[in-house]
């Protein structure tokens, strides 16, 4: 118990990481409680359109101009983007640490051919290739997730192996060669684990940018039109932004507070984790 409390007590004491970590659970929250707050479909008309906040009872956040609960339409639209963030990213972290594990740790032959296809996928523009995968395979949340962990993978293929480049040398992995140890279990048991906190922090950074690619997405008309999204209500509330701003400013400040919580999340992990600043602190 005491070394547990004593690594979580750094963490406490770094008010970034639980500003973020509050905000994430107030989100969380939300979207958990979404079915319970608000038993009705998003898309139902439940009220006068066009009514500003507060000014219709049971509206709090008003409705927009075909009389649908704002507020009904951020709690269900934070499950779309948590999920779609979450698991788009963690299918980036799974292919990139992969392939970037295998290039650091072999080099050579191995190497140059999974980094030339990791900048082949750099080099196109990656919110021109989401368009591109959706636009073929058909706009629902499972494309828009296999879109997005396709165009972010690069990014952590090239940080997981510099990662692997640096300990691949280290005393204990040389000692796991000379012990006759197999290169998978190298490789996942004992480097992949070293590198884990270098890959958390930017899991976050790969999540609030899904989170926004999204809400992109779905603002251009490529979102899923079976659920409704933040993306979505933006682009259903431009016509208005003259007559009824809210509309686009509360999904707008939804999306801005939680890619603005998982920034912090990541800063947080940051500098917790990162041993070289822990150095220069102390």
């Amino acid at each position: 118990m005491n070394k547990i409390a004593s690594s979580i007590a750094p963490l406490l004491r770094n008010w970034t990481l639980c500003i973020g970590v509050v905000l994430l659970v107030i989100i969380f929250g939300m979207a958990i409680s979404a079915s319970w707050v608000f038993p009705h479909d998003p898309y139902d008309m439940v009220g006068p359109p066009l009514s500003w906040p507060g000014a219709y009872e049971g509206m709090w956040l008003g409705t927009d101009s075909l009389g649908r609960d704002i507020a009904a339409g951020i709690f269900h639209g934070a499950r779309v983007s948590l999920l779609v963030g979450f698991v788009s990213a963690a299918v980036a972290v799974v292919v990139g640490a992969i392939v970037g594990a295998l290039a650091g740790y072999y080099g050579g032959v191995v190497d140059t051919v999974l980094m030339r296809i990791t900048e082949l996928f750099q080099t196109i523009p990656q919110f021109m290739l989401a368009i591109v995968l959706i636009a073929v395979l058909g706009p629902s949340i499972e494309t828009i997730i296999v879109a997005l962990g396709a165009v972010s993978w690069p990014t952590v293929a090239r940080l997981v192996r510099g990662e692997f480049l640096v300990l691949r040398e280290r005393a204990f992995v040389l000692s796991c060669v000379v012990m006759g140890m197999s290169d998978m279990r190298i490789i996942f048991a004992q480097i992949l684990p070293n590198a884990l906190s270098v890959i958390s922090v930017m899991s976050t950074i790969l999540v609030a940018t899904a989170i926004l690619m999204e809400s992109a997405l779905s603002f251009l008309g490529f979102g899923d039109p079976n659920v409704i999204t933040w993306g979505t209500m933006i682009g259903m509330g431009r016509d208005q932004l003259r007559d009824a701003w809210y509309i686009i400013a509360i999904p707008g400040g939804a999306l801005l507070i939680t890619a603005l919580a998982l920034n912090l999340v990541g800063e947080g992990l940051n500098d917790a984790l990162n041993p070289w600043l822990k150095k220069r602190e102390a």
